[in-house]
This record gives structure tokens, sequence and C-alpha cells, in this order.
């Protein structure tokens, strides 16, 4: 970690001055000693004060914390202040014009700035945390996605249209006796676009949108990850109608463990929380949450069960028609070799994700780039062998 000039040198200042305090309480060295008065010059024992008093020469005296500086007619001298409740009457019977001031000593100057500086850091930390509060959980309306931008899950699609209808209107279906859904779980495969429904949704139906994932709740700090849950659902609520996406939910949804270690415990409050938020005594109307997973199995049965994720819809790798619009998609704007015929691709693409087909048409353009200018099969061949995606293609020299 690199830290610029000026933060090192403000760094090393702070410690020294840390550790000149340090040493100034426990006693191995003395701030106030080094300014005192035995280091100046015209310095004189108390018992010369003492005299001159008793002999009502000194004409003026100065009583500082640490010393005192008194005039007589022999010059001007400086002697300890013994810290006597009576030195000031005493110096004005005997005729002296006498002065008090208060002087801060260098280790409360000193204490002064370490509290500013301990205080500074304090606040600074106050205000971090506050920040991040603000900006954690951030709140989009209109996400730039639309439902015509991805290929298939028109079942889906409908769906969840409707459900969002409700979200937005659930005076209207209240009446009707429909209770609004609080939850629904998207799982399948990595790379078929659950997080890209997700988003879609949220543009076309026009709620504002808080994007997370199970690592936003993971902390080294105990409880930190229920209290973020409960800031989520907090700014939520606080901007319905909302939706909230939680991707890679098996991260903290997982199946509870009372017997184990203490990330399983922090686990447990997390899951907790997520309970009371989503079936507690808080109104949630208003409020729909999505969570998307690859491991539906492993999730906690509380958490899942209907009333609080009541559905769950199977984004699975695409089926024909759904590869065939993918490769419309991907293609457009490509330049295919008359031998990339459609069908044949949709047919090599069998079992591959929607991120994997994309992946390979991607790389297949670059390597066609690369030497005649157009995506040939054996371009396509090549990259999906590149990709490390297993295609069913025959290529004919």
């Amino acid at each position: 970690m690199r830290i610029k000039p000026l933060r090192a040198v403000l760094l090393l200042l702070v410690l020294a001055l840390i550790a000149v305090l340090a040493l100034d309480s426990t006693g191995i060295i003395s701030l106030d000693d080094l300014f005192s008065a035995s280091h100046k010059s015209n310095y004189v024992s108390y018992s010369k004060l003492t005299e001159a008093m008793k002999a009502g020469s000194v004409t003026e005296a100065v009583i500082e914390p640490s010393f005192v500086t008194f005039t007589t007619p022999s010059g001007t001298f400086v002697t300890d202040n013994p810290d006597s409740a009576d030195l000031k009457e005493r110096l004005l019977e005997s005729g002296a014009k006498v002065t008090v001031k208060n002087e801060v000593s260098v280790t409360s100057v000193l204490d002064v700035i370490f509290d500013v500086i301990f205080f500074g850091a304090v606040a600074f930390g106050i205000f971090k945390l506050l920040d991040y509060s603000r900006k954690t959980f951030k709140v989009v309306h209109g996400t730039g996605v639309r439902f015509s931008d991805i290929a298939g899950m028109d079942g889906v699609k409908k769906d969840m249209a409707f459900l969002v209808d409700v979200l937005k209107n659930p005076a209207k279906y209240s009446a009707k006796g429909l209770r609004p859904v609080k939850g629904v779980i998207l799982e399948g495969p990595p790379g078929n676009g659950k997080t890209l429904f997700a988003k879609a949704l949220a543009q076309e139906t026009d709620v504002n949108f808080i994007a997370t994932k199970g690592a936003d709740f993971q902390s080294a700090m105990m409880s930190m990850g229920a209290r973020k849950i409960k800031m989520l659902f907090s700014k939520a609520r606080r901007r319905r109608p909302c939706i909230i996406f939680i991707d890679e939910f098996d991260s903290i949804g997982e199946r509870r463990n009372y017997a184990g270690t203490g990330i399983d415990k922090e686990n447990n409050r997390i899951i907790t929380t997520m309970l009371n938020e989503m079936d507690g005594f808080l109104p949630n109307n208003g409020l729909l949450v999505i969570a998307a997973t690859n491991s539906y199995a492993s999730l906690d049965p509380a958490l899942i069960r209907p009333g609080r994720f009541d559905l769950k819809y199977t984004i699975g790798n695409p089926d024909a028609g759904t590869r065939a619009k993918l490769i419309e998609i991907y293609t457009k704007g490509k330049k295919l070799s008359s031998e990339v015929d459609t069908q044949i691709l949709v047919s090599a693409f069998d079992g591959l994700s929607c991120a994997a087909i994309e992946a390979i048409l991607n790389e297949a353009q670059a390597i066609g780039e690369q030497q005649e200018g157009e995506i040939k099969l054996s371009h396509i061949l090549a990259a999906a062998q590149k990709t490390g995606c297993k295609i069913n293609i025959k290529v004919h020299k």
C-alpha cells in the first residue's frame, strides 16, 4: 500500500507526539523540566527570593505556574515557584508589584493537540460511517435494461410483471383478497441472466431497485452482517415501491448450523434478521425481494418457506428457441461466413449457458478479425476450446 509523502509526514508527527506524551506520562522524561527556571541564565535559588522579600528589596514579581521572576535593585532573577498559597500575599506585604500569569505548560499544550487529533479521528470515523450508510445499497430508478434485451423466459416475464403490478397497487388487489408476494427466488446454473432479469424487471415496472450480493453482508466484525440487513430493508421501506435483489443468496441464506464456528453463528444472525425483516412486525407492503442462487437445496428451510419466499423460478440453460434468439442478438453487427448456419450453432450450443454462448461468439469474432475478417466454424470451435466450453460441431476441411 503506497502512502503519499504528506500523509507519511503527518503520520510520523502524530506517532512522535504520542511517543513523547507516553514517555512524559511514565516519568521517563519531563517536558516541563526542559523549560523550567533552572535552565535560565539568571536562575537563583528560592532562598534568594525569601531573603529579598524579608529585606523589602523586591520591587516587582511575576508569578507563573513553574517559576517566579522577581526584580531587585541588583537585577532581575528567576527562581522556582514553590506553589505556595501565600506567596502572592507575602510579596505584596513586602511592597512588590505582583503579576500572576497562568501560563500553559508544554505538556498541557501537547495534551490539547493530542485530544484534538484523537477526537478529530473519532469524528472522521463517525462521518465515514454515516457516509457509508448513505452510500451502501444504492437505490437505482431505471436500470437501462428491458425485457427485450433478454432472450426467452417469456412465462417468467409475464408472471413477474403481474407481481410488480400488485407491488405498485396493493390496495387494489387487497380489496380482492390477494396478498402481495414478499419474495421470489430465481435458481439455476450461473450465467443465464438472473441478475439481468431482475434489472429488466425494475426498468419495465418503473419502481426503485436496490441490487446487492451475498458478499455485501459478510464482515470480519460480528453482527455487522445482521446490521446491514436491517439497513437494507430500512432504506427500501423509505423508497417504496422497491425491489430488493440479492445475488449469491446461498452465501448468506445457507442452512443454519447451531453447533458451528463463529462464522456459522454470524450466518445464523443474518438469517434470523432476514426472517424478522421479511415476516416481522414492520409492514413490508410495497417491497419485493428477489434472490438469486445457484444452490437452492442449501438454503435454510425457514427462509424459503411460503409466506417469505413464496415463488421459485428455475432459470436453466436456454432451450433451442432461446438459443436461436441469443445467437441472433450476439451476432448482430458481426460478419459471418456462409458456412455458419444458425441451426448448426443452435445444435452445437446445446447445454451451454447464455454467458458461455456470448463468450464463444465474442472470442470467435476476435479470432476472425485476426485472420480472414469473418467468423467461420473453425473460429467458433477454436473459441470454444479457449473458453473451456464443449460444443458439438464438425468442421469439414
